[in-house]
Formats: C-alpha cells, structure tokens, sequence
C-alpha cells in the first residue's frame, strides 16, 4: 500500500537532525492517535497565543471545541493560518556530558486553517473529541442539551502540511568521554492512570463504567 505524504515546504522540513523528521500519515497520525491534548498556536494583533485542548481526529481533520466566546474560537472560524503540536515524552536520556542530555519523544506538527462546525453537524465533531479522550464515556453520559450546544463552538482543523519528529535510544557522547566513570543510559517516561476516584456525592450503588474499567490501571499486570 503506498504511503501518503504530506507535502513539504519550508514550513514542516525538519532543519535540526533532518533524519527523524516523518512526513508521512501513518507515522503522524499514530502520534495524534496516541493522545488527546494539544496546543494551538494563533496569533492575535501580533500577539501570539499557545492554547491547550482537548482534540479529536477524523482523518485529516482535527476538531476543537470551547465556549462560543474563546479568543480561540472566534479567531479560529476567521480563516488565519494555526499551527497544532502533539507531543509524548518517552524518556530523558543522560548522557555522560551536560551538553549532550536530551530526550526521546514523538511530535507531530500541523499546520492549516480551521471553519466552524455547522449547528446540525456539531453533536457528531463533539462525540469524536469525547471518544479521542476516553472512548465509551460519550454513551455512558447525558449528552449535551440545546443551551450546552448554543453555548459551545467546534472548530474543524484541516491539515494541510504536517511533520512528525521522533528521537529513540540511548545517548551519543564524544568519543573521550565514553571512558569517563559517569553513569549513562535513558530514564523511560511512562504516563498511565490511576485507580478511579469516586465523585465525594456519588450515589450509593453505581458501579465503575465500562469506559473506565477498560482503561489500564498502572502498576497492573
């Protein structure tokens, strides 16, 4: 199956170790895929703003949701150009020299410009966004009433170039510090979730939802 690239320019060419850079979808989108928050960059009057959110994937589209009111919201549906990263943090890699520290990690950045979802299309772009973040939950919940949806806006990003930088491994030090007597390896970073915290009002009797018991706990086998 031929892979789909996206195309480069010197927007998304990765410059600093050209090697890890990805432009290709499978690689991006298994890295949008993998999570659920991302800052969006916007400016603003020449000001710009980096704003964290929740997001949803279908295809190439990535939506984003807030109060119909946001900074994010209005400038969003205006038409400017937004630039959205995605980042994981896999490890910190300690190298036998300061200088040479650094980290693994996968990151993706898109670029492209966001239209505001339509009034009869906006319950579906919100059930992507919930399903991104714990998929199940949007079922198991009320869904949204129509003063919550006159009170939200979607914003459906498209992407039109996009690129993906990844770093695995162990560190590279110079050659004559390798016999320096200084520990060297990675420090792995793995993010899991905890045992579920009931609401302080919960209702006696209402057992932990399906969403939630399929998620795996850290620390279990």
């Amino acid at each position: 199956m031929k892979i789909m690239n996206y195309p480069r320019n010197s927007r998304n060419t990765i410059k600093r170790v050209p090697k890890r850079g990805h432009y290709d979808r499978e690689t991006i989108f298994a890295i949008l895929d993998a999570g659920f928050l991302a800052h969006v960059g916007i400016e603003v009057d020449g000001q710009p703003f980096v704003i964290p959110t929740a997001y949803g994937r279908d295809g190439d589209t990535i939506y984003l949701h807030g109060a119909t009111t946001s900074r994010l919201i209005q400038q969003g549906q205006s038409g400017i150009r937004m630039c959205i990263t995605v980042t994981h943090l896999d490890g910190i890699v300690l190298a036998r020299s300061a200088f040479h520290h650094s980290m693994n990690y996968r990151s993706a950045v898109l670029f492209g410009t966001a239209s505001l979802v339509p009034d009869e299309k906006k319950e579906a772009a919100l059930l992507i966004i919930s399903e991104q973040i714990l998929k199940g939950r949007w079922a198991e919940s009320r869904l949204p009433n129509a003063k919550e949806l006159k009170a939200t806006s979607v914003l459906a990003f498209q992407i039109e170039e996009a690129s993906a930088k990844i770093r695995t491994g162990g560190p590279a030090d110079e050659p004559e510090d390798y016999a320096l007597p200084i520990w060297a390896g990675v420090l792995p970073i793995q993010q899991g979730y905890g045992e579920p915290v009931p609401d302080d009002v919960l209702t006696a009797g209402i057992p932990v939802p399906e969403s939630v018991k399929r998620v795996k706990v850290k620390g279990e086998g």
